[in-house]
Order: C-alpha cells, then sequence, then structure tokens
C-alpha cells in the first residue's frame, strides 16, 4: 500500500513539474511527461528504452525516473552519439554500463545497428524516445527501423514517445532513390519530411519498410498541443554539433558540405552556422577547428579556413524559419568560391542526396528554382503517403 501511495504521488509531482516546463514551448507537453498515458502499459513489465541525453521527463532523464517509480528497466540501447550524447558524428559506440544507475548499455551504432534475439529474450516492451530534428540522414530514424525491425521479429511491443519535429513545419529535398539507400538515408522520403518520428514510425510499419512478416506491435504516446505549425526550440542539443535552434534550421542545406571538401564548423563554437576551407576564395570570415568533445578529430584541425558566417544572418534564418526550405544558394557559393572543382564533391555527397543529379544539376549551374522543380512530383507522391500517418493538424 506504501509503495502505490509514494509512486503515485511521484507521478502526481512529476507531472506538475512538466506541465510547468512546457510552458515556455506554448504548452506543448512531449510524449515522456504524459506518463500517465504509458505507465500503465509497462508496470509488471520488463522494459527497455532506446534513448540517449534528450531522453528526459522535465529535467530528469526517462531511465531514472522510471527507476524512481519502480519500473523494472533491463537494458538501455544508445543511438550514434552515445547514450549521453557525447561521442563525435561516426565515432563507434561501444557496450557499456551506465555508471549513474549500472544499467547495462547496449550500442546500436557501428557494427551492431539492431538489437538480436538475445538483446529481447527478456524483454516485454520497448520505449523509444529520441529526439530527432527530421533531416533524411539524420540516423536516429535509421536507428527506429532497426528496432521496430527487431521488435516486429521477436514479437515485443513498442511504444514510441513522441516529441516534436524542430523542422516539422516544411517539406523539401529530393526523395532517396533506392539505389543510394544507406545508413544516412533508408527510405524513399524527401530530405526534409515534415513528420515526428512517431508519425514516421506509423510510415515505417504501414508502408512495411522493415520488410517483417507481421508489423510491429507499435503504440505512439503523442505530444499534446502540439502541430505541424508550431516551431520549436529543443531544451538540449540533440547531437554534439547541434547546439542551438540555428543549427538545427541550418542543419538541413550545411549538411550536404558533409559530402564535400568543405568544413561546416566542427571542432569550432559555430557547428553547422559556418562553413569554409583553407583555400576559399573571397571568404568573410575564418575559423580553425579545434579537437572538441563531440567533434575529436574536426576536419582541417589546426588548419585555418576562409569562409562565411551563417549564424547572425537574420534574413537567412528567417527565410528557412518562414517554411522556405533548403537554401541551395550556400551550396552554389561554396561551389562557386572554390578554386578547384574537380576536388569539391567526394563519394558521399551522392548519399546523402540520394541521388546522382543534385551534384550534376550544381555542377551544370542550374538555378535553384530548376533543382527544386525536378524534385516536386516525387515530393506530391511522398506527401500522399505521409497524410496516412500524421497524428498532428498539418500546416498546409
Amino acid at each position: 500500500m506504501m509503495n502505490t501511495l509514494l509512486r503515485t504521488f511521484l507521478i502526481l509531482s512529476i507531472t506538475v513539474f512538466c506541465t510547468f516546463s512546457c510552458i515556455a514551448q506554448g504548452n506543448i507537453q512531449c510524449g515522456a511527461e504524459r506518463m500517465e498515458k504509458y505507465l500503465p502499459l509497462i508496470q509488471s513489465k520488463n522494459v527497455s528504452i532506446v534513448g540517449n541525453q534528450t531522453s528526459v521527463v522535465g529535467k530528469k532523464s526517462l531511465l531514472d525516473t522510471l527507476l524512481s517509480l519502480q519500473i523494472k528497466v533491463i537494458n538501455v540501447f544508445s543511438p550514434e552519439h552515445g547514450f549521453r550524447g557525447t561521442a563525435s558524428a561516426g565515432e563507434r559506440v561501444a557496450n557499456d554500463i551506465d555508471s549513474l544507475t549500472g544499467i547495462q548499455v547496449k550500442s546500436l551504432y557501428g557494427s551492431n545497428k539492431k538489437p538480436d534475439k538475445n538483446d529481447l529474450k527478456d524483454i516485454d516492451v520497448m520505449l523509444f524516445d529520441l529526439q530527432d530534428v527530421g533531416v533524411r540522414f539524420y540516423t536516429y530514424i535509421s536507428t527506429l527501423h532497426y528496432v521496430m525491425q527487431a521488435c516486429a521479429e521477436q514479437n515485443v511491443e513498442l511504444i514510441v514517445l513522441d516529441r516534436p519535429n524542430p523542422n516539422g513545419f516544411y517539406i523539401d529535398g529530393p526523395v532517396l532513390n533506392d539505389s543510394f539507400a544507406s545508413f544516412v538515408g533508408m527510405h524513399k522520403v524527401p530530405v526534409v519530411y515534415g513528420m515526428t518520428i512517431g508519425e514516421y514510425a506509423q510510415m515505417i510499419n504501414g508502408e512495411n519498410w522493415i520488410k517483417t512478416a507481421n508489423p510491429c506491435k507499435l503504440q505512439v504516446i503523442t505530444c499534446k498541443d502540439y502541430t505541424h505549425q508550431s516551431r520549436y526550440f529543443l531544451p538540449i542539443k540533440p547531437s554534439p554539433n547541434l547546439p542551438n535552434h540555428k543549427s538545427i534550421l541550418l542543419y538541413p542545406t550545411l549538411c550536404f558540405f558533409e559530402g564535400t571538401v568543405i568544413s561546416v564548423g566542427r571542432g569550432t563554437d559555430k557547428p553547422f552556422q559556418q562553413y569554409g576551407h583553407p583555400e576559399m576564395q573571397h571568404g568573410e570570415i575564418s575559423f580553425t577547428p579545434q579537437s572538441l568533445s563531440g567533434a575529436s578529430n574536426p576536419l582541417y584541425a589546426n588548419k585555418k579556413c576562409y569562409g562565411f558566417d551563417l549564424s547572425n544572418n537574420d534574413n537567412l534564418l528567417n527565410t528557412i524559419d518562414s517554411g522556405k526550405g533548403l537554401q541551395l544558394e550556400i551550396l552554389f557559393n561554396a561551389y562557386s568560391n572554390f578554386p578547384n572543382k574537380e576536388q569539391f564533391f567526394n563519394s558521399f555527397f551522392n548519399k546523402l542526396a540520394g541521388n546522382s543529379t543534385l551534384q550534376k544539376q550544381i555542377k551544370q549551374g542550374l538555378s535553384t528554382a530548376q533543382i527544386k522543380s525536378s524534385w516536386q512530383t516525387d515530393i506530391d507522391k511522398f506527401k500522399t503517403v505521409r497524410a496516412k500517418y500524421l497524428l498532428y493538424p498539418d500546416f498546409e
């Protein structure tokens, strides 16, 4: 009886705290904060969590919160950047023991991207709680794919604790060509697809992209008071090199530079807010990448790069915020100001683009309008698919 009363008191306390903490975001409440919706589904069950530093209830980690409520958490799975979110992009994330709780943390990044049969043999239900940024090459949706596939194969229920998409107010970019599928693009969606991760999970299931005999047993705990017209500012950075809202708005465009010789400012105080190269012509600023936490070996470490700072370009940021989409002029500018154009692109660019066409279009000097027009037919087809899985009022 005392344990039940204590648990009830803790739930009420957490709920009140979350209610006050969401006021700054226009009363949007994330799925993880709506504990009354999912605690009855996991009590007296063996639970696993797919999470990282963004998996919080108020200001407390989801793991710590559930343990305080005597929920039996068996293990935790972590995506790219690790459970505490400090690993550099592409850095191998090893299995570990969480120092604060003693619970085993298994990596889903590197050689093992999918939970195996042994990982799930004692699990009744998995909670998936990651803050996505709504961009195809941001790998949390690829992790979602493999988790759903594993759950479907092992008959484990999956509950997605939904979170707002900070880039959820527009759709833009080329739709992935299947021949360019990889971990940075697994599905036939545009670069920016305008869905929360809960909506995206429903689409993976409904379109049978996991290719299993039976669909994943999926339930989404929705956000409260969120729409696709909402502008959501993340309270915790989703990965080491997306430190603020400006970087998150610029990321869908600037990440294309990862498939070129251009630095996006990793190893500086403005990652994904500036770009440059040691040989960039007509650069307006300079920066020197250094080894930092979350960017242990940045491109052009200790070399001065010349380029452009976008962090104070209010006109550009307002254009993105108004839903105008990818700002290809940034790519054009870097390409035109680079002295050796034959060396500008690398083999990763086409994986990020999801085709080989965009690189050719840039080389040919096509305009933004011409390139975006070439995407439109595929985007319209995608919108028809997307509409079936929306959980929130749309922006159109």
